[in-house]
């Protein structure tokens, strides 16, 4: 006879199992559902490419845009497309927005045809959007012709030479202060490293890393590798048979005893007057740095380089323009060069927000106090064989931008574009600069 125990127990098994087999079934739905039905139905994939050969197409000619739209979801997308250039060598028409569908699973091509000018670069967007709100997916390609006739007229200043005159002899007023620290904890069997401290412009203190191979005899070449915006350049380790310094100017890396690194605004710091700008500053330093190099005996004096990337480019473009103990510039995707381009082809807001910020602020004073720091205006100081090397789809320095600062360098100079980069060439073309330089150095690998 049973007892209410017994019925308890009954109970608690029935539930149990209902609630084991509500289980089974849950499962056994979830794992029938077919996988497609989870892709993304609203999410296109652009990609966007011509038919210039190397991203280098003929002047005055068509080249053809090809956009390749895919639907990964499993139910047809319909979609805005519209297609807008960005160039100051041509002024396009304007562009009439159309409507696209895509089936489920298909990829589907969308071509446009652009005019290129006699000489510079053009810049394709594609823009789609399937609904007011939904986010716009944008794709850019560039392509150029004849980058080395692309010419724009230089901005200086009439006391522009003037301005750097007095600038170099305010920093020869100041004792540099070479101080050199072994540091035995970063060295190696090869290579022996110090930290370099001096004084710069207006007494800031500036620093940097020396490494100078073991078990040598004779002066070597230098190497003077100098940072993009906000980077600490630190030892290389890679050097066995150069000198190389990796400088630090103002705010950057170990050089922020007297010059903060934060917040990263160097590029409007001061940029109310010439005299106050940072760059002026930081272009001084990098001459400092020339200085130091060249009071070393073991250092080559035919043999000493400037090389950097991005902000470093435009320094390694400043510092042989300011001086001409330099026998070798390299200068990678570089900054600092002609503004008034930069700033069509470019957007920043927060230059946009610095110049609302005060009355008295515009865009034409602020244009001019950076002219006296456009390379473009300093390049044709610029006698030493030059490198310059670019990514053709670079959006942080655009080429047009650093070709009118390459065009009016009058020494020996070769350039390098890489169709596919962007604002970053990677490690193979580092390698091939670190031979560049050996061969132009005479130095066997």
């Amino acid at each position: 006879m049973s007892g209410p125990r017994d019925f308890f127990r009954t109970d608690c098994q029935l539930m149990i199992f209902f609630v084991s087999l509500l289980a089974i079934v849950i499962q056994s739905e979830c794992t029938a559902v077919d996988p497609t039905s989870l892709k993304n139905s609203s999410r296109l994939e652009v990609a966007i490419d011509s038919d210039a050969i190397s991203g280098m197409g003929k002047p005055n000619s068509p080249v053809r845009f090809a956009a390749k739209i895919t639907n990964p979801g499993n139910t047809s997308v319909t979609a805005k497309l519209d297609w807008s250039v960005n160039s100051v060598a041509i002024t396009p028409a304007p562009e009439v927005d159309r409507m696209i569908q895509i089936s489920h699973g298909k990829t589907e091509e969308f071509t446009k045809s652009v005019m290129l000018p006699a000489a510079g670069f053009v810049e394709l967007t594609c823009r789609i959007q399937q609904n007011e709100k939904s986010k716009v997916i944008r794709k850019k390609h560039r392509v150029g012709c004849n980058p080395e006739k692309i010419h724009t007229p230089m901005t200086r200043q009439p006391d522009f030479d003037d301005f750097w005159k007095r600038s170099l002899a305010e920093l020869r007023q100041v004792p540099p202060a070479f101080k050199s620290i072994e540091r035995p904890d970063m060295s190696s069997d090869e290579i022996e490293v110090f930290e370099i401290s001096m004084r710069s412009h207006a007494q800031i203190r500036v620093r940097g890393w020396l490494e100078v191979p073991r078990n040598t005899t004779g002066p070597l070449p230098a190497i003077i590798r100098v940072p993009g915006y906000g980077q600490n350049m630190k030892p290389t380790g890679k050097a066995k048979d150069m000198i190389v310094f990796s400088f630090n100017p103002r705010g950057h890396g170990n050089s922020q005893d007297d010059i903060p690194g934060e917040p990263s605004n160097f590029w409007i710091r001061g940029l109310d007057s010439p005299q106050a700008y940072y760059y002026r500053g930081s272009y001084l330093d990098c001459v400092r740095a020339v200085d130091y190099i060249a009071s070393r005996t073991d250092v080559d004096q035919s043999r000493i380089a400037v090389w950097g990337g991005s902000q470093g480019g435009g320094f390694a473009f400043a510092t042989a323009a300011l001086d001409d103990r330099i026998d070798q510039c390299i200068a990678d995707i570089p900054f600092l060069c002609d503004w008034i381009n930069y700033f069509q082809l470019t957007h920043w807001p927060e230059m946009e927000r610095w110049i609302a910020d005060q009355p008295q602020r515009s865009w034409k004073s602020t244009l001019r106090t950076l002219s006296y720091f456009d390379t473009m205006n300093l390049a044709d100081r610029i006698r030493c064989p030059t490198i310059m090397s670019i990514g053709l789809q670079d959006n942080v320095c655009p080429p047009t931008t650093c070709f009118n600062t390459f065009n009016r360098i009058p020494g020996k100079k070769i350039y390098r574009i890489y169709a596919d980069k962007g604002h970053g060439l990677g490690k193979e073309h580092h390698a091939w600069v670190w031979k560049q330089l050996r061969e132009a150095f005479h130095v066997p690998e």
